[in-house]
C-alpha cells in the first residue's frame, strides 16, 4: 500500500512579493497568495487527492494557505494539526532585508549559501531583539532554548524531524492522504529527508509557492515516487523564478 503526503508552501506572501527574507516574521499573503492557495485546493480536487488530515506552521500565510486550499477542496472539517516546528528557516538578522540588494552587498554566492546552503546560518538576531521568538507571545510556553536567533537547514531539519516522526508518519499511516501545508525551507529539509538527498543536491532544491507536491511512500515511509500537480512547462518557470531571487538585479 501507497501512502500520499502533499507538501504545499504557502501562496506568496507579501514579502515574496517585496523579495524580502521573511524567515518567522509573521506577515500575510498577497493578493496573488491567496488566488494560489485557492488554486491549490483546486488542483487537489480535481486530482481526487482528497487529505484526511493536515498539519501546518504557526505562521498566518501558511494557516492561511491550509484553510483557502482545504475549503476548495471541500475538505475543512478534517483535523489540523499546528506546530512551530513546521515553520520556516529562521533567517536571524537578514529578516527584512531585501534579497537583491543583500546579494549586491554580499555576493550572490553568499545568499545561495544563506537560502540554500545545508549547514550556514545567517548571522544570528541579539537575544532582546524584538523578533527572536524567545520574545514574543505566540512562542509563550516554549523552552526558550529551543527557540533559535538563526538557522540553517540542516537546523531546520533537526528541530523538524522529531514531528516529522512522531506526529507526521503515523497520521500518515492512519489516514493514508494528509497535506502538510509549510514553508520553502521547512519542506526543503522534509524533502531532502525523505529522498535522501545529499547537501549538494539540496542546495540545487527550490520549491514554487502555492503548488501542490505529492509524494507517494511505502508502508515504513520510505520514498517511492514525487510530483507536483503542474505542467512541466509552468513548473520549470514557476521553480526558476524562485532561483533569481536572491540574484543581484540587473
Amino acid at each position: 500500500m501507497a501512502y500520499t503526503c502533499i507538501l504545499l508552501r504557502h501562496g506568496q506572501s507579501q514579502w515574496n512579493l517585496e523579495n524580502r527574507f521573511t524567515g518567522w516574521v509573521n506577515v500575510p499573503l498577497s493578493p496573488q497568495g491567496i488566488a494560489e492557495a485557492a488554486t491549490a485546493g483546486k488542483m487537489l480536487k480535481e486530482a481526487g487527492l482528497i487529505p484526511k488530515a493536515a498539519f501546518t506552521s504557526y505562521l498566518q500565510r501558511a494557516i492561511k494557505t491550509l484553510w483557502l486550499a482545504l475549503e476548495e477542496a471541500e475538505c475543512m472539517h478534517i483535523p489540523v494539526e499546528k506546530s512551530w516546528r513546521l515553520n520556516e528557516k529562521h533567517y536571524g538578522a537578514l529578516q527584512g532585508l531585501d534579497k537583491s540588494e543583500t546579494a549586491a552587498k554580499y555576493g550572490e554566492e553568499q545568499v545561495l549559501l544563506w537560502r540554500r546552503g545545508y549547514d550556514v546560518q545567517s548571522p544570528a538576531l541579539d537575544a532582546k531583539d524584538p523578533q527572536h521568538p524567545a520574545n514574543q507571545e505566540m512562542y509563550r510556553g516554549i523552552d526558550p532554548a529551543l527557540l533559535p536567533a538563526t538557522e540553517s537547514l540542516k537546523d531546520t531539519l533537526q528541530r523538524l524531524l522529531p514531528f516529522w516522526e512522531h506526529h507526521i508518519v503515523p497520521s500518515l499511516k492512519e489516514h493514508k492522504t494528509i497535506v502538510v501545508a509549510a514553508h520553502g525551507n521547512s519542506l526543503r529539509a522534509i524533502v531532502q529527508h525523505v529522498k535522501g538527498l545529499s547537501n549538494d543536491e539540496v542546495l540545487k532544491l527550490n520549491i514554487p509557492t502555492g503548488v501542490p507536491y505529492v509524494f507517494e511512500l511505502n508502508e515504513e515511509g520510505k520514498y517511492l515516487r514525487d510530483r507536483y500537480l503542474l505542467d512541466e512547462q509552468e513548473l520549470e518557470a514557476r521553480l526558476q523564478e524562485v532561483a533569481n531571487q536572491g540574484k543581484v538585479r540587473s
